[in-house]
């Protein structure tokens, strides 16, 4: 597939952009209601406790999309995601138009949606996880830059964007740092294919967190967004609320020092995925002291809950 496709082309949709997964917060409202606007909307297939749950989730979305819309999963393929194989048969059992991989190789998912006829988008942060993933074959690469929300890369937009074009052979979409038309215009006139947005959809009226985390993401803006590994070890960008500045932004001592032995790294990145996806979890459905509320900078360009239509809408008018 030559870069010069656009996703617009790939997917068949009018918009060069894409409603990105966001854990806890994407649902299937917001899903179709970006294929209403001739769109793409994703849904991280973790927020479905079960695969039944999810199977439903992907019928509904199937039955209200329009020609010009196409919807999608997003699929943790690391050993965190103990889910994984289930979620990505209910994917093919049920057909989805794509499946976006994040954290972990692609290549079971890349091998069984090729026969399901399921585009493959992969996360990437760098060269050579794009190479890896141009190689099992994926259709698209999801460049996770240094301004996006939740897990996020360590390089900026435009630096990203152009080494992976010069250096791969696959479409790029910028992921990171779009919140207003001027960003959006900005990653396409370097080289992307088109992008994927999450942040500013949080206080959208479609998205289910609490009136708290819309309110937040309205309140707060770039400056008060911080990295912090307590959630999964994996440097992971949150709004610096009272309880993020308390407990601090990197790991224990202790943690540091159990790093050091390889056998028991992973045992620890889990626990400390478990308990920072437990936080995270409270904090998205109700009001408690221990807020942690993923979003990134682009929140600056958030200033009320608004329908995602109008959201939609600030990127292309």
């Amino acid at each position: 597939m030559p870069q010069s496709k656009t996703l617009q082309e790939i997917l068949k949709i009018d918009l060069p952009f894409l409603v990105a997964p966001m854990f806890l917060v994407s649902n299937t409202a917001m899903g179709i209601a970006a294929m209403q606007k001739g769109g793409a909307g994703c849904i991280p297939a973790l927020n479905y406790r079960k695969i039944s749950e999810l199977k439903e989730a992907i019928r509904e979305m199937k039955a209200h999309k329009p020609p010009n819309g196409a919807f999608g999963i997003n699929i943790i393929v690391n050993p965190s995601n103990l889910k994984y194989r289930d979620q990505l048969k209910a994917c093919c059992d049920e057909g989805v138009d794509f499946i976006i991989t994040s954290l972990g190789s692609p290549r079971e998912v890349i091998v069984k949606a090729r026969r399901a006829k399921i585009k493959v988008f992969c996360d990437v942060v760098n060269l050579d996880h794009a190479r890896k993933a141009e190689a099992l074959g994926c259709d698209a690469l999801i460049a996770v830059n240094n301004k996006a929300g939740g897990h996020r890369g360590e390089f900026g937009p435009e630096d990203l964007i152009k080494e992976l074009v010069e250096n791969t052979n696959l479409p790029i979409i910028s992921a990171g740092g779009i919140g207003s038309k001027q960003d959006l215009d900005h990653v396409l006139a370097v080289g992307a294919a088109g992008a994927s947005i999450g942040s500013p959809f949080i206080a959208s009226e479609e998205s289910q967190v609490s009136e708290a985390y819309k309110n937040a993401c309205v309140s707060y803006g770039a400056k008060d967004i911080v990295m912090t590994k307590k959630i999964s070890g994996t440097p992971c960008t949150v709004i610096n609320t009272p309880y993020v500045q308390k407990v601090g932004l990197d790991e224990t001592w202790l943690e540091k020092k159990l790093h050091r032995y390889r056998f028991l790294k992973k045992w620890i990145k889990l626990l400390r995925y478990i308990k920072g996806t437990q936080d995270v979890v409270s904090s998205a459905k109700e009001v408690t002291y221990k807020n942690v509320w993923v979003a990134g900078p682009s929140i600056e360009h958030t200033h009320k809950i608004e329908p995602m239509s109008k959201i939609i809408d600030r990127f292309i008018l």
